[in-house]
């Protein structure tokens, strides 16, 4: 019987070849002998079941010299219990050609390709000619995906959070918008709170503005707009909150909260000289950082808006007007078209219909032809052709006229004494609005004008309904007043005493609150005039222009006459103190020019 029948039948591990039989069998018949083959060490007497698990390492190719017979069966299995395995799992064995084979596991497979007779490849390997095989995508693909999955799985978290958190704290203030330089010029000026998300519908109850100032809400989705309907004080810090704020799907309320602090104010004053130019100075209210910005050789008369000044000069031998433009550097010199060669006065502006008034004289004028004191308006920001009032269909000559204060609206008293109103924002043409002999002025965000009546009555008028009601006395009472300027929180009044004979023994300015209480602001003596007070945009300061000396004090030959020397008073309207005297007239805070 052959060693192959003489194996027990247990199912085979590991294959065998040719060689490695041959070599098995050598290593039996020897080992039947007692004998071992020369070179190979002798077989442990108890072998360690662990490297008996180990299988034989491939032997080298065998020589061609070898006969190899085509009818050989395949390799056989050859368990891992019998003992010609435990002499081959040794650390080096001689088989074949006393070939020595390495037994680390790592080196087997490597040696295995080499191990196999010639041509016969590698089970493995790929066929001749055949391209590399490329590594699956499969796994590489699966990883990104599971990436992709937890980074898009991140984002969704934090998403949430963010939302969550959002929830739980109510909404919150995420941006800001303010003019503040804007805010100190004119009325109108707006902060916008934007929020984190969209807001349920906010009650103007719930907004507070500190200091106090007037103002309304207009809010949509996450914007609280609030607008203030008078100008902001200088210097002044503003704290803005919305109180109670909710989001349109519910939640927790939150206070909205933001503070932001105006500039200090500047003003403009013209100064006059009789042996040189005259000039228009910028100024603070110190008087310490006066600038000259614009000068001409004869200025009448002029006004600023918050980005641009308008000037009336003289020019030639008969004076003619010209009306120009600049910015408030007095720079971007352009000019503006008039009706015709003649003369301009009482010059005005209206911030927001962008727009200038005047008064306007042909220089050719009889009794028959030429026009005389119509009222003319036309653009700031373009060549428009500058557009004459007409009442009934004719140009209407006209005693006083003022812009009504954030509009593009006209006021005028014509020749004949008729109060009329007129729009140029709409269609609705000239609104009669009765008989009255002078404007004293008309309040900033309130729409209601200051008007004398022929009668001597003082009214105020509503100019959006045309009701009136008597304008109450000042407590004190100082007596009837020459002028009377209204600004936020209160009017100016201009007073002068006489004597029996009606000469003048004093003028003062005195200073009325919207409940009446009065106080004297300026008070000067028989010798000096009060010209002019108005107040600056918020009621916060007011300037008073005087004229000292009258006497001694000559007037100019200006198409506006007044004396020579002029000093504007500066007060703070809060503390009544005065701030400083500048050399000079026709503050910017003022809506029209002194009238003497």
């Amino acid at each position: 019987m052959s060693t192959d029948e003489e194996r027990p039948e247990e199912t085979p591990a590991i294959p065998r070849t040719r060689a490695e039989m041959r070599a098995a069998r050598e290593a039996a018949e020897a080992a039947a002998a007692g004998e071992t083959p020369a070179g190979t060490p002798a077989p442990a007497s108890d072998p360690d079941p662990a490297q008996a698990s180990v299988p034989a390492a491939a032997p080298e190719p065998v020589s061609a010299s070898d006969p190899v017979p085509a009818s050989d069966p395949d390799p056989v299995l050859v368990p891992a219990s019998d003992p010609v395995l435990a002499t081959l799992s040794a650390e080096s064995t001689v088989v074949g050609r006393n070939a020595e084979v390495p037994t680390d596991i790592r080196d087997l497979s490597r040696q295995s390709d080499d191990a196999r007779p010639e041509g016969i490849p590698p089970e493995s390997a790929p066929p001749e000619g055949s391209p590399p095989a490329k590594a699956s995508g499969a796994r590489p693909n699966r990883r990104f995906l599971v990436a992709l999955a937890a980074v898009v799985g991140a984002l969704v978290l934090v998403g949430a959070g963010l939302g969550a958190a959002s929830l739980v704290q109510g909404p919150r203030l995420t941006s800001t918008q303010v003019d503040p330089a804007e805010a100190i010029d004119s009325s109108g000026s707006r902060i916008i709170l934007t929020a984190n998300q969209a807001l349920a519908d906010i009650d103007p109850a719930q907004v507070t503005v500190e200091p106090a100032v007037p103002f309304t809400v207009d809010a949509a989705g996450r914007g609280v707009g609030i607008r203030f309907t008078v100008p902001l004080d200088d210097s002044t810090k503003y704290t803005v909150t919305v109180n109670d704020a909710v989001g349109v799907g519910g939640g927790p309320s939150a206070d909205l909260t933001t503070s932001f602090k105006t500039p200090a104010s500047s003003i403009y004053l013209l100064r006059r000289d009789a042996d040189g130019k005259d000039k228009i100075f910028r100024t603070d209210l110190s008087g310490e950082k006066a600038v000259p910005v614009f000068s001409h050789e004869r200025i009448n008369d002029f006004r600023a808006t918050s980005t641009q000044l308008v000037v009336s000069v003289a020019e030639g031998k008969d004076d003619l007007s010209r009306l120009l433009v600049m910015d408030r550097n007095g720079k971007n010199e352009r000019e503006l078209s008039l009706p015709g060669e003649g003369y301009v006065g009482a010059i005005q502006v209206s911030e927001r219909g962008g727009l200038v008034g005047y008064s306007y004289s042909d220089r050719k004028l009889s009794d028959t032809s030429g026009r005389a004191s119509v009222l003319v308006t036309q653009s700031l920001n373009s060549d428009d052709k500058p557009q004459v009032v007409e009442v009934g269909g004719k140009e209407a000559s006209i005693f006083s006229w003022q812009f009504v204060p954030d509009s593009a609206a006209v006021l005028f008293i014509d020749f004949d004494g008729a109060l009329a109103l007129v729009d140029h924002s709409s269609d609705a043409g000239v609104q009669s609005l009765g008989l009255a002999a002078t404007i004293q002025g008309i309040s900033r965000g309130t729409y209601t004008a200051i008007v004398e009546r022929v009668d001597g009555a003082v009214v105020e008028l509503n100019l959006a309904d045309g009701s009136e009601e008597p304008l109450e006395a000042s407590d004190p009472d100082y007596g009837i007043a020459t002028t009377i300027t209204p600004f936020p929180g209160g009017t100016l009044r201009h007073i002068v005493a006489r004597n029996d004979v009606g000469m003048p023994t004093g003028q003062a300015i005195i200073r009325v609150d919207d409940k009446g209480a009065a106080e004297p602001l300026v008070e000067v003596g028989s010798t000096d005039s009060i010209l002019q007070a108005c107040a600056s945009p918020s009621g916060q300061y007011a300037a008073v222009v005087i004229a000292p000396e009258l006497v001694d004090n000559p007037y100019d030959d200006m198409l506006l006459p007044l004396p020579r020397t002029l000093e504007t008073h500066l007060i703070d309207l809060a503390s009544g103190k005065e701030l400083v005297a500048l050399t000079g007239f026709d503050a910017s805070w003022c809506q029209t020019a002194p009238r003497f």
